[in-house]
């Protein structure tokens, strides 16, 4: 699916999606216009490698952005994956003169060690790129404490032991949406686990959490044949509980209909069955903040959607939420067995101590979730301050202003 400021534009194969870039790069200036008419300092994170030559043609995700927006850019080095030193300088050899002049310094990231060790190579990357060299960030150990990039950044981070509540979360291969996680995940007194493909649901865990996913009928398949919807029955039946975050929401029902083709070649599938409703997939992608009544301990709770399709049927008549405009979600007639299109949720403190509470867990007494991940940030904004020349980077960007011509152009094109 390819989805242009919050709407569903269309569905294509990855091959097509290349011939269709350039169409969506008037957009993407549009959207980072306006976002840069509200911030002092927009900060534009590419996505891949610079220098995939394979890819270059069309590209709006990296330096093809930076050059039509009119923005330097900045290239960061991943010295915990190795070989950074050819990193950076393979990636000078592989662009173009015009690519290569975007770049106005380099950084090296997740150093360990003594950063002192690692001077002489940063002198050769910059006589040998003519890139001045802005620092090395040392390892930083309370980056787990932020919230996670993605599935595999999540994954990564070692599970808390000694909690008295286990919560499975299936990895599906399109997961979506992983700040309904990231809360849990910092809790204490919880362990979180990432279940991935061909490993069971651990039978003695509490809540197993189907998330959202980027194309529901495909991950719904990819469940089925991992087995996790027979793991889910035993899991339910040793008294279990089981929460669908939107995508997997609409999996817990009796059916997922397709009628317009919106995740691919019109179709339908058998649901999970544990849950009486039905979803029908449209066209129409909601995405807006969203606020509501948690049925079950008449907490507010603030959040947002960002979903296809409307669920129906006669669990809908126990609501997982109350809300204005109407309910959302549905349960159980036991009240194990939930799902809610609304994400986020678990980012307030109070639901989500309620809510683990309700499944056994101890009384947590930590700082909040949203207090945490700010005491984090100044410290981390510290430690960027200490080993990176920040007052170059940032006259770096003040230099170079958004070009509005740039924009222009391409939106006449």
């Amino acid at each position: 699916q390819v989805v242009v400021q919050g709407r569903r534009l269309t569905s294509c194969a990855a091959r097509d999606y290349a011939a269709l870039k350039p169409k969506l790069l008037p957009a993407v200036l549009e959207s980072f216009a306006i976002v840069s008419q509200q911030a002092d300092l927009v900060l534009v994170e590419g996505a891949g490698s610079p220098a995939e030559v394979n890819l270059r043609a069309g590209d709006i995700a990296n330096l093809g952005f930076a050059a039509k927006a009119g923005i330097p850019a900045l290239l960061a080095g991943d010295i915990d994956r190795g070989g950074v030193i050819a990193a950076l300088v393979g990636t000078h050899a592989l662009l173009e003169p015009d690519e290569r002049a975007l770049i106005q310094g380099f950084l090296i990231n997740k150093f360990r060690g003594d950063p002192a060790l690692f001077e002489d190579a940063n002198t050769e990357i910059a006589r040998r790129t003519g890139w001045p060299a802005l620092g090395i960030m040392p390892w930083f150990e309370d980056a787990s404490f932020l919230p996670a990039e993605d599935s595999l950044d999540l994954e990564s981070r070692t599970p808390r032991q000694g909690g008295n509540i286990r919560v499975a979360v299936l990895k599906l291969s399109r997961i979506a949406n992983f700040d309904d996680l990231n809360p849990l995940s910092m809790e204490p007194g919880l362990r979180l686990d990432m279940i991935k493909p061909g490993q069971p649901v651990p039978g003695d865990c509490h809540l197993v959490i189907i998330p959202g996913s980027k194309s529901t009928l495909a991950d719904l398949e990819f469940l089925k044949a991992n087995g996790w919807d027979v793991d889910i029955r035993a899991h339910l039946r040793r008294g279990g509980h089981v929460l669908g975050l939107c995508g997997g929401y609409q999996m817990l029902g009796r059916r997922i209909s397709d009628a317009h083709g919106i995740e691919g070649a019109r179709s339908s599938a058998e649901g999970l069955g544990l849950l009486d409703v039905e979803t029908v997939l449209t066209p129409d992608k909601s995405t807006h903040p969203a606020t509501g009544i948690h049925a079950a301990s008449g907490l507010e709770l603030h959040g947002y959607e960002i979903h296809l399709g409307h669920t129906e049927g006669p669990d809908r008549e126990r609501p997982f939420l109350r809300r204005q405009e109407g309910s959302d979600g549905a349960c159980s007639t036991d009240g194990r067995i939930c799902g809610t299109y609304m994400h986020g949720l678990f980012s307030d403190d109070a639901f989500r101590r309620t809510f683990l509470a309700n499944l056994g867990a101890a009384p947590s007494t930590g700082p909040g979730y949203e207090q945490q991940i700010e005491q984090t940030l100044d410290r981390l904004a510290a430690h960027m301050e200490r080993h990176l020349d920040l007052d170059r980077i940032l006259r770096i960007a003040q230099s170079h202003a958004h070009n509005p011509a740039a924009s222009a152009d391409t939106n006449s094109a």
